[in-house]
């Protein structure tokens, strides 16, 4: 039973997650067929979502106020629309909950199928199975199927009818008595599975059964169907159970109390809760232990996907943290229809595992890396092949063969991806051998790994030499034990989960306390996009101080981000401190904590304040989120006197003067202090402090100037492109959008240089004159690329979308999904800055002049 507790717990924790989807229990059968055609070779893998998985079946706690969460508690003076919006809340789950049990049911019927046939040959003269192994691996499907069938053909008609009087609770009441079903399920279920794996390696017509078993589409799917093995159909209803109590949790948070349904639904759900309470006393806690023929009992910690820098090259590692060692392994090639095993590359016993210091003489080995340039490109593939999947979904209901080579495409560019993007070195030193890196892509997880293995090394530990039977044995069980199964693409996900989000965070970081001495602090704050978490934004350092009042405000763009990940960190002064790995002085972080960005908490109008609690300390911050539609629209100031959201005409006409006040002055600052300034245009800068300049130009303060010395670079230069950002139309206008489009897709270099100069020709003069001074600018920034890390690429990305974007009317009609920000267009707009970026400098004069032979319309 060891194997269900680790089931128990993640599902613990998806009944505490208030984002969890209950309505996504469809099953990808595609990722299945890839699954099995993984290599498990040196560049990442395609690894599906096993069905030995560990989802776990958890509870809340049985205290009353936990258990009957109330919907009138929040209830301000507009209570009655309140209880109005959570009656068509109940409604929404009620409908979701329904749609996910029928494909429930389609998976029982699909397992159920071949059993009658089976059966009907265990008497004969070739049985395919006895009868014995029948009934174990059948065992209690059929009673939960009628459970369910009944339940479903129930709730259906209610649901068909709905009247916000009607009653459900005693369908869920009947169901939740029910469960001691599942209880027989879940105590054979091991065996179950067990004995299906052995008839498979003895019986080739069962193997080809158990792994081509026909579930049915839901109704409106046509005839859709999907392959799915055995093995992860008879893991569906260990799933199935927690699944109801969360739609339970969910209904009582949105059904009124004087409501006939709430003390039904409270009942189920104290009977659903004492059940899986129950089920979880009965196991053994060590759920990730494996005994070693001494009868030693090891037990796994940590386990995850790491890219190790090995012989010079990047390769995929599964590293798992034992209580006594450290394995790195990785994926074994097998031959299809065989299961997936790991290979040890090396192990170190935690009493002899060491962290490189700054002292250490050694020096770091060459990190391979990828271009900025080639890492953008890999990230806009990505994103034409999401758009492309789905367009390939809409075209087609069922499954296809162009949408499998499209997600085998994406998998491989994913892959290839979070392999080359890892840049922070995390070194791992063994006493009495070699040294190990790791590439990490954020010092959040690098400190996670460090903090694990530095708790376990506080222990009275003992040096572990194993023989090669152990370590076999070990490495063998770390399929079974492993608690991360997949690689963070997109690939791997269910259809249902959330793509996450696009467009711009606003986040403000007020303050920190819990600190017990006076420190230098700062915070710094990551998002996760396309699978790996980046660095975005840092706060000053705020001085010996225990109580930091930072109050900055930040914009960070979202590439479908699902987490907001706050760093605290002890600024260090000591130059000596120097680390060695990343040329940086080390920090030492004081705290750290993540948050998950709901979209429906986030995509408020308002300000949602909440606060990261981390080793003690609290950081408090605000957050709030645009759409990359809303981020499109361009407000005209109806204040002609400011120069922000002002047409580029009228503030060069009144200002008597070519290129405008606020552009030439930010480029001169920027030019005279921050042009080694690392990350300088793609750091944000403080929004408040941005505001303040905004407010300053607009109003033509004397004290411009001051305000400019004093500033931070980075809020100047996000003052330079909020500037761009808000003008009625972009500097290179709504009219010759199309044609720039058209232009940098021609692949004659010749009629590419005709059209892209013609066109800067039709642009007007003020637009014009200002955007060759900023390519002039923009160029002189990036020959200090080794010291401000700011490529041509790097700047053409962080400014093409905002010189040059469709019009509110081209954008609705091309963003009709969250992902197609990195479509086509936005491909198409970095790579026309960058065009002019590369090109020989450009005379105004010599432009005027020479007409060519350009005379198409625009």
């Amino acid at each position: 039973m060891n194997f269900f507790f680790e089931a128990m717990c993640v599902m613990r924790s998806l009944v505490a997650s208030k984002d969890f989807n209950y309505n996504t229990d469809g099953y990808d059968g595609d990722a299945t067929d890839d699954h099995k055609s993984q290599d498990g070779s040196e560049t990442m893998p395609y690894i599906d979502e096993s069905p030995t998985m560990s989802p776990q079946l958890g509870t809340r706690s049985q205290d009353s106020e936990a258990v009957s969460p109330s919907p009138h508690d929040a209830l301000g003076p507009g209570g009655h629309t309140d209880i109005e919006k959570g009656l068509e809340m109940r409604k929404l789950v009620l409908s979701g909950f329904l749609a996910s049990e029928e494909i429930y049911i389609n998976q029982l019927e699909a397992l159920l199928l071949p059993m009658k046939p089976l059966k009907a040959t265990a008497t004969t003269s070739q049985p395919v199975l006895t009868i014995q192994q029948i009934e174990t691996i059948f065992y209690k499907i059929q009673d939960i199927f009628e459970i369910h069938k009944e339940f479903y053909d129930n709730l259906y008609p209610n649901i068909q009818h709905w009247d916000n009087k009607l009653t459900v609770g005693h369908l869920f009441q009947k169901l939740a008595s029910q469960l001691g079903v599942y209880k027989a399920f879940v105590d054979n279920y091991k065996v179950a599975v067990e004995t299906a794996e052995k008839c498979s390696l003895a019986n080739n017509q069962f193997q080809k059964i158990s792994e081509n078993l026909k579930v049915k589409g839901p109704k409106d799917s046509k005839d859709c169907t999907t392959t799915v093995s055995m093995e992860a159909l008879l893991y569906k209803p260990i799933d199935r159970v927690t699944r109801s109590t969360l739609v339970l949790h969910d209904l009582l948070k949105h059904t009124p109390k004087d409501h006939p349904d709430f003390p039904l639904l409270q009942d189920a759900l104290r009977i659903s809760q004492n059940f899986l309470s129950s089920i979880n006393e009965e196991i053994d806690p060590r759920r990730t232990a494996v005994t070693t023929p001494k009868g030693e009992a090891r037990q796994l910690v940590k386990d995850g996907f790491l890219v190790e820098l090995s012989e010079g090259s990047r390769k995929l590692r599964h590293v798992f943290l034992f209580t006594d060692l450290l394995l790195c392994a990785k994926m074994k090639k097998t031959a299809v229809g065989k299961h997936q095993q790991y290979d040890c590359k090396w192990y170190i016993p935690l009493a002899d595992l060491a962290f490189m210091t700054v002292d250490d003489s050694e020096s770091c080995p060459h990190v391979q890396t990828l271009s900025e340039e080639e890492i953008e490109e890999m990230k806009m593939k990505i994103s034409v092949i999401k758009s492309d999947i789905q367009k390939e979904k809409k075209a087609m209901k069922c499954q296809s063969r162009a949408l499998d080579r499209l997600r085998k495409k994406m998998n491989e560019q994913e892959s290839c991806l979070l392999l080359h993007s890892p840049t922070i070195p995390f070194r791992i030193h063994n006493k009495h051998g070699k040294t190990y890196l790791f590439l990490l892509s954020s010092d959040y997880e690098r400190s996670e790994w460090r903090e694990a293995i530095q708790k376990l090394q506080r222990k009275d530990l003992q040096a572990c030499v194993l023989s090669s039977v152990e370590l076999q044995v070990l490495t063998g069980s770390c399929f079974k034990l492993r608690t991360v199964h997949n690689i963070p693409v997109t690939s791997n996900k269910d259809d249902e989960e959330s793509p996450g989000l696009y467009g711009f965070l606003h986040v403000i970081v007020h303050s920190a306390t819990g600190f017990k001495e006076s420190a230098n602090l700062y915070c710094t704050l990551e998002v996760d996009s396309f699978g790996y978490f980046v660095s975005k934004a840092k706060t000053r350092v705020f001085r010996d101080t225990m109580e930091p009042q930072w109050n900055e405000e930040f914009e960070i763009e979202l590439e479908g981000s699902q987490c907001l990940r706050i760093l605290c960190y002890e600024k260090c002064y000591d130059k000596t401190k120097l680390n060695k790995d990343d040329n940086e002085i080390v920090d030492k972080i004081m705290g750290k904590g993540q948050v998950q960005l709901d979209p429906q908490t986030v995509q408020s109008k308002n300000w949602h304040m909440d606060v990261i609690e981390m080793n003690g300390i609290k950081v408090e911050f605000s957050m709030k989120f645009t759409t990359r539609d809303l981020s499109l629209k361009r407000t005209p100031s109806k204040k002609q006197s400011g120069v922000f959201g002002v047409k580029i005409s009228v503030v060069t006409k009144r200002e008597r003067s070519k290129v405008p006040y606020i552009v030439r002055q930010c480029i001169e600052e920027v030019e005279k202090r921050g042009i080694e300034e690392v990350g300088i245009y793609r750091i944000s800068g403080v929004a408040t402090d941005i505001q303040a300049l905004k407010a300053a130009f607009d109003t033509n303060t004397k004290d411009i100037l001051v305000m400019l010395s004093d500033m931070d670079i980075n809020a100047i230069a996000g003052t330079l492109k909020l500037y761009f950002r808000e003008l009625p139309e972009p500097l290179l206008t709504d009219r010759l959008y199309l044609a720039f489009m058209e232009g940098i897709a021609l692949s004659d270099p010749a009629a590419k240089e005709n059209c892209m100069m013609h066109l800067l020709r039709s642009l007007p003069d003020p637009n014009l004159i200002t955007f060759l001074s900023l390519l002039e600018h923009l160029k002189r920034v990036a020959e200090k690329e080794p010291i401000n890390k700011m490529s041509l690429h790097n700047l053409a990305t962080v400014f093409g979308p905002t010189l040059l974007r469709p019009s509110e009317v081209e954008s609705k009609a091309h963003i009709s999904l969250a992902s197609d920000i990195w479509s086509h267009d936005v491909m198409a707009q970095v790579q026309v800055l960058l065009y002019y970026l590369q090109h020989p400098p450009i005379s105004i004069t010599e432009l005027k002049r020479n007409t060519l032979y350009f005379s198409t319309d625009v």
